[in-house]
């Protein structure tokens, strides 16, 4: 008997040389995909005695554009991680008949960010936004000719991009939160505490791991801050790291050392905030908080939760939406509406604009083949970080080099593949394949993330019992462990199928005159101040973000998006 488990289970802890060759290859791929990009990029930079260095630092500007860039980062960190944390409580905290609502924090997720922002421009750019001229009207303001809110300056793209990182810092503290046993919160009530006094005295040490994570990337996204910066500091002299990487690239003839110059203290940063949230942690167990026996979850039961929730849904999401709107069915912007004029001519420009229809189609394209490619991509990162300890080599370099996307901004990425790809032996500037190429790599940490924790949730037994029954590795994974994983799976591919049709900073780097994606070819029509046909391609791109997710919850159930 003993022999007869010893074949299967042999079968299942060794590859032998086709497993080795294998994740070799997939380590190859990987370091081509995305470490050769960077390491040009640098290699450009210190060429020439360093010139790409000497050129973007020696300028008198440098001081104030490295400062406006930090503090970018960090304000819109700390405005994520108060509401992200709230939003998290509250959610904990609503009513049964509310429960809905856990819906609302995540949603401005599939509002693109460049939609967003374009939404605030017109309710609060100083002469014609909309709740400028509502404020004007207030005895406070009605002395003024604009204003009173500039929304071009550095503190309002702080503002607008700290509201745009809330719902990725709740996504992880709201999973956190639902570890929380009742338990911890009914002891400390009976105590004495209040909900304020059990909020900062239990739940958020409890809550260390996800607020360090939820902050990790919340900081490295700021840090690589593009959308905001570009659309609404071009002409005001806002000036950060990212927005220099684009000038330098886009001026004429184009300064790829000093482009990639600009870019390497992000690189530096993104991998010192990497490794700070693995010292942070040290040892997890110190935050578990709840065994194997009696879990439940925190009661619901806060009314104020509905408030909150409401408030936010209201501001991040509702408003940006009504300025769109408004603009999209009219004739020109200014800051009356005449509501006799309102008009659907702009959406049917857009339908009969046949570059801006290609763009659509593109976004598309390119985004399902990205995301077609990641899956797998994906699974066999997760499997030889889960499973892979026979070639710990391998498995840290694939684990180092999968994580490089998310701890560096998208447009270093996305200049460091126009540099790769417009030059010999790969020329592929002008087509879909260089935008679906840097789809991918921007997107396989997602995807390997989010399938390692469920092939993690799975444990051995699984496929031990699989090995048994004399099945190999690829009919298990096939026929068990896939079907299983399909909720984090269809989770992966909403998540990846959202951030890809917004996609804009890397997308705006490699796009050409004749292949565009939605996001490029709105900030051409922003560019060129064509403001209700912005309007309507915003739309047009939240809804078809909206039909990818709706499809992705008509197949995988409504709690697609909780599991993300």
């Amino acid at each position: 008997m003993a022999a007869v488990l010893a074949a299967p289970m042999s079968r299942i802890r060794s590859r032998g040389w086709g497993g080795r060759i294998g994740y070799l290859v997939l380590a190859a791929a990987l370091i081509y995909m995305i470490v050769l990009p960077l390491y040009r990029l640098q290699s450009l930079a210190f060429a020439d005695g360093a010139r790409g260095y000497t050129s973007q630092y020696g300028r008198d500007d440098i001081g104030e554009v490295i400062w406006t860039t930090v503090q970018l980062a960090f304000f819109s960190l700390v405005i994520a991680m108060v509401l992200g944390t709230i939003l998290a409580f509250a959610t904990s905290r609503l009513p049964r008949k509310f429960a809905f609502l856990r819906i609302v924090p995540v949603l401005p997720i599939v509002l693109p960010a460049v939609a967003n922002v374009v939404g605030w421009a017109f309710l609060l750019s100083p002469g014609p936004g909309y709740l400028n001229a509502a404020m004007r009207h207030l005895p406070w303001w009605n002395h003024l000719e604009s204003g009173p809110i500039d929304i071009y300056t550095p503190t309002w793209i702080i503002i607008l991009t700290g509201f745009g990182l809330t719902s990725f810092v709740y996504l992880f503290v709201s999973a956190g939160m639902a570890s929380i046993s009742a338990e911890h919160l009914e002891a400390a009530q009976t105590s004495g505490s209040s909900t304020i006094g059990v909020f900062f005295r239990v739940v958020l040490p409890l809550l260390r791991p996800s607020l360090i994570y939820g902050g990790g990337v919340a900081l490295l996204l700021g840090l690589g801050q593009f959308t905001g910066p570009l659309l609404l500091g071009s002409n005001t002299g806002v000036k950060v790291l990212t927005t220099e990487m684009y000038r330098r690239v886009s001026e004429s003839p184009s300064d790829f050392a000093a482009a990639a110059a600009a870019g390497s203290p992000l690189v530096v940063l993104g991998l010192v905030v990497v490794l700070g949230q693995k010292l942070l942690l040290g040892d997890q167990t110190r935050f578990v908080t709840h065994g194997g026996k009696a879990f439940k979850s925190a009661p619901v039961r806060s009314r104020w939760a509905v408030a909150t929730i409401v408030v936010y849904g209201i501001v991040a999401l509702v408003l940006p939406l009504i300025g769109l709107i408004l603009v999209a069915l009219t004739p020109y912007w200014s800051s009356s509406i005449s509501w006799g004029l309102l008009t659907l001519d702009n959406f049917r420009t857009l339908f009969q604009t046949s570059d801006i229809m290609d763009s659509v189609v593109t976004s598309v394209v390119a985004s399902s083949i990205a995301v077609l490619f990641c899956v797998p991509i994906g699974f066999m990162i997760a499997n030889l970080l889960v499973r892979g300890r026979r070639y710990p080599v391998i498995r840290l370099v694939a684990d180092l080099v999968s994580a490089l996307p998310l701890g560096i901004p998208a447009v270093i990425f996305g200049v460091g593949f126009l540099l790769t790809y417009t030059e010999p032996p790969i020329i592929l500037y002008g087509t879909r394949t260089v935008i679906v190429l840097v789809y991918i790599v921007l997107m396989i940490p997602f995807a390997t993330r989010l399938q390692m924790t469920a092939l993690l949730a799975l444990g051995e037994t699984y496929i031990e019992a699989s090995a048994t029954s004399g099945a190999s590795s690829f009919t298990t994974n096939v026929r068990i462990i896939l079907p299983l994983m399909r909720p984090a799976i269809l989770s992966a591919v909403a998540l990846m199928f959202i951030l890809l049709t917004h996609e804009f900073a890397a997308s705006l780097l490699v796009r050409s005159p004749t292949t565009q994606v939605m996001g490029t070819r709105l900030y051409d029509l922003w560019a060129n101040g064509s403001y209700p046909l912005v309007a309507a391609m915003a739309l047009l791109m939240t809804a078809v973000t909206g039909l990818g997710v709706a499809l992705a919850m008509l197949i995988g159930g409504r709690n697609v998006l909780d599991n993300l």
